[in-house]
């Protein structure tokens, strides 16, 4: 019973079956070759690399071949388990045919998902992904069985998105935990996860989940495709994923919502968009995005749906302030001084005696130092990078104003920008912002505010024109749907959020049915009149 019960422990992160897709061009079947030349051709294949182990084992009285590579295996189990179980012979059990081989399966790994393979193709294939090829001789057919190294991250609170209130757990490179996860959260028999492989050279696990009878069919059905037509040599995160399936690549904001929360995902889920799962990154991908998902967190909802809505709105506000900032304080100062008070303007004016640049170039000096001070926090060790990265700041727009070099107001316009563009609770949309504000920060030093009016107006026009996955990116904004408004700039009670997104056309409209709020019945004789 050992080694089933060990080997049931890994029945959670059992591979589907092997793609067949991007293998080696030869298809040799196994009954064609000796042991001696299946172990040449094995040897020829991997070269000389250290982690190759072919051991000879003879069990049921039959000579037999043993494959594997040892960092992508459990050692220790293959060891204490498989091997004492296989060494020996054991009554009543003969190797001479298929059905024998069969026999024996079931009766040593039932229930432990063991393939039987046929070809030298199999072999090196399921040998990459963490499985043990047992190969005996004069048999058609070899035996692999999944087992793979165990060296995993724990599952910890998520890094770039602290929670609160709500969940601490956060997805891991495993991609089988990270499904897991998201199933220990929908206890649903309409959830599917669906698999494909893509990278001809590096072969990464690409899973697709959604909720059969809820999510548009012709979406699940399009993000097939795309990720099916994808021909690269590598994928190494899912941001290569994005980059390659968007609807369009030339824009500044992010087509897929991307998060470390599974809370986040398995709502989604319920909603009716679609996952896209990577190996090797705690990062998962949610389509179709809209506008309105990156100004929105899952804690919104384990909160008064009051304080809900005000922070949903301090996000929208913080988005503007990063955005426009330091362009209109350019614009101001260079072409409309007569919109700022008389008393304010004499003393930004007092501040700027000394300084012998203009507005636009004092903005880019700042803007660029604290862009490199950002950058060097986060790449310096993390016991000295934030120390770094704030006392840089400190210290060098400090150093600067007394230097005369820039004015005190522009200290302070350049950290309340990059503070409201900390607010965002998605990396890559925060990084839209930045790029875009360089932009209008310029456009503000040529045109003033009616350059900056000029942008934003199509910033707009781009906006409108974007899809994700067919979708309006400005859904359920443009074109506007007044049931859909109970959750985007606002936050409705829970309890009459009752219908799932009219933009994802999913196959069940209603989440939940129609209640009115918990509020307790009156007291009996109130209300008589």
């Amino acid at each position: 019973m050992s080694i089933l019960t060990s080997l049931l422990k890994m029945r959670k992160k059992k591979e589907l079956p092997i793609h067949q897709e991007e293998l080696p061009d030869t298809v040799e079947e196994l009954h064609s070759l000796s042991l001696e030349e299946l172990k040449e051709k094995v040897k020829a294949e991997f070269g000389s690399t250290i982690d190759l182990s072919m051991d000879e084992l003879k069990t049921e009285g039959k000579d037999a071949l043993l494959l594997y590579l040892t960092t992508t295996v459990d050692t220790n189990l293959l060891k204490e388990t498989i091997l004492q179980s296989l060494n020996g012979k054991h009554d009543g059990l003969e190797l001479t045919t298929e059905d024998d081989l069969k026999a024996l399966c079931k009766e040593k790994f039932g229930g432990a998902g063991y393939q039987l393979i046929e070809t030298f193709d199999d072999i090196i294939t399921a040998m990459l992904y963490g499985n043990i090829i047992i190969v005996f001789k004069d048999m058609e057919k070899a035996l692999s069985l999944f087992m793979p190294s165990n060296e995993d991250r724990a599952i910890t609170e998520p890094s770039t998105q602290t929670v609160i209130r709500g969940p601490k757990d956060g997805f891991v490179e495993s991609i089988s935990t990270n499904v897991s996860l998201i199933r220990r959260r929908i206890k649903n028999r309409h959830l599917r996860f669906e698999k494909c492989i893509i990278g001809s050279e590096t072969h990464t696990s690409v899973y697709i989940g959604y909720m059969e009878g809820i999510s548009n069919e012709k979406i699940v059905q399009e993000v097939r495709k795309r990720l099916n037509s994808i021909k690269v040599h590598a994928i190494f995160e899912s941001g290569n994923v994005e980059e390659l399936i968007a609807d369009k690549s030339a824009t500044p904001f992010p087509l897929a919502l991307n998060t470390e929360r599974p809370d986040t995902v398995a709502a989604n889920l319920l909603d009716g968009k679609i996952v896209i799962l990577v190996d090797g990154t705690p990062f998962v991908l949610l389509v179709p995005a809209v506008l309105v998902d990156f100004f929105s967190i899952a804690e919104d909802y384990y909160q008064n749906y009051m304080m809900g809505s005000f922070l949903r709105i301090i996000r929208y506000l913080s988005f503007m302030i990063a955005l426009l900032t330091p362009s209109l304080y350019v614009g101001i100062l260079t072409f409309h001084h007569e919109l700022l008070p008389t008393q304010l303007l004499l003393g930004i004016i007092a501040q700027r005696e000394g300084v012998p640049f203009p507005a636009v170039i004092e903005v880019l000096i700042m803007e660029v130092t604290f862009e490199i001070l950002r950058e060097a926090g986060v790449r310096m060790p993390r016991a000295v990078g934030q120390t770094v990265s704030i006392v840089g700041a400190l210290v060098i727009g400090q150093a600067a104003a007394e230097a005369g070099i820039i004015s005190n107001i522009m200290v302070i316009i350049v950290a309340i920008t990059a503070i409201a563009n900390f607010v965002s609770p998605t990396y890559s949309f925060a990084a839209a912002a930045r790029l875009l504000r360089f932009m209008l920060i310029i456009v503000s030093a040529i045109l003033g505010l009616y350059g900056v009016l000029i942008v934003l107006v199509f910033i707009v026009a781009h906006l409108s024109s974007l899809r994700s996955f067919g979708v309006p990116y400005l859904s359920p904004v443009a074109p506007f749907i007044i049931e859909e408004q109970k959750d985007v700039f606002f936050r409705f009670p829970f309890w009459s959020m009752n219908q799932r997104p009219s933009y994802l056309k999913t196959g069940k409209p209603d989440k939940m049915p129609k209640t009115g709020s918990p509020s307790p019945p009156p007291i009996k004789g109130e209300g008589a009149n």
